[in-house]
């Protein structure tokens, strides 16, 4: 699998699987079919409450732990809890996190945000990231602290490439990591749809979904798709056997609209500083 250099020298897999609304049990199977077909990249959250399922499944593959590249995040809950680092480690069964997020830009942010640093300086966590971090937030972040993420994962497909964001990021070289990557719910139909994507599929002996997730990989984007069907899982890293012309990625360029299908609101984020899920369900 194709991997991209961080702006700190650690290399990290352009594709992973995503454990979003995984059950537990649901996410140790994907994550154990996804090891299997060669998947090295693994991200989770404490909010998805199966970290302890994802430990299980890195714990009883074959593979050493250098080989696998484990994200996980910090719910907000969680920014003022001095043992939150600590904790996620133990559910997870690991002694390091590869990438650790901040979830939301919610709540006492800036003291997570302070807890990913010092991790990071002790060495519990390889690289430093934050999730929904745009807009006034991203600027607030880069103007607070003089620890420059290495990612930040954001809702990212070709209706939306975070062209903005990435007038902020590029020069910094913080990598992307696309979620909703084929769209998102109630999207990925008319996504996959595409006339422009229907095409390409043609062109290429490949499937829309294919299609697409090479763009994220040809735009420099990590990319995590998550499911719970094997098959899915197999066909979703099955994209490293070609590459798309510069005019067929200006095609897929023209399917941008310019806006987001998930619309965070303040009152949202409030009630994401508020929730505290309970992670020990798992």
């Amino acid at each position: 699998m194709k991997e991209f250099k961080l702006n700190n020298g650690v290399m990290i897999p352009a594709l992973g699987i995503g454990t979003f609304l995984l059950s537990p049990a649901e996410a140790e199977a994907s994550v154990t079919s996804a090891l299997e077909d060669g998947y090295r990249l693994i991200d989770t959250a404490n909010a998805y409450v199966n970290e302890r399922a994802v430990g299980r499944a890195i714990a009883k593959s074959n593979l050493k732990r250098g080989e696998i590249f484990v994200s996980t995040k910090l719910w907000p809950s969680e920014h003022e809890n001095p043992d939150a680092v600590d904790e996620t480690l133990e559910r997870l069964g690991l002694e390091y996190i590869d990438l650790l997020f901040l979830h939301q830009p919610a709540g006492a942010w800036r003291k997570g945000y302070e807890q990913l640093v010092s991790a990071y300086k002790a060495g519990k966590i390889r690289a430093v990231g934050v999730s929904n971090f745009e807009g006034e937030y991203i600027d607030a972040l880069l103007k607070g602290f003089d620890v420059v993420p290495q990612v930040i994962q954001v809702e990212c497909h070709p209706y939306f490439p975070q062209t903005e964001l990435r007038k902020v990021c590029d020069p910094l070289d913080i990598r992307i990591m696309s979620w909703y990557p084929l769209g998102g719910k109630g999207n990925t139909a008319k996504l996959l749809g595409e006339p422009v994507i229907t095409a390409l599929a043609d062109k290429y002996g490949k499937t829309p979904a294919q299609i697409a997730l090479r763009w994220h990989v040809e735009m420099g984007f990590i990319v995590i798709p998550g499911s719970k069907n094997p098959r899915h899982i197999r066909d979703n890293a099955d994209i490293f056997d070609f590459d798309l012309t510069g005019e067929d990625m200006a095609k897929l360029s023209s399917l941008d609209k310019g806006r987001r299908n998930y619309i965070r609101t303040q009152a949202a984020l409030d009630s994401f500083a508020a929730w505290k899920p309970q992670f020990e369900r798992e």
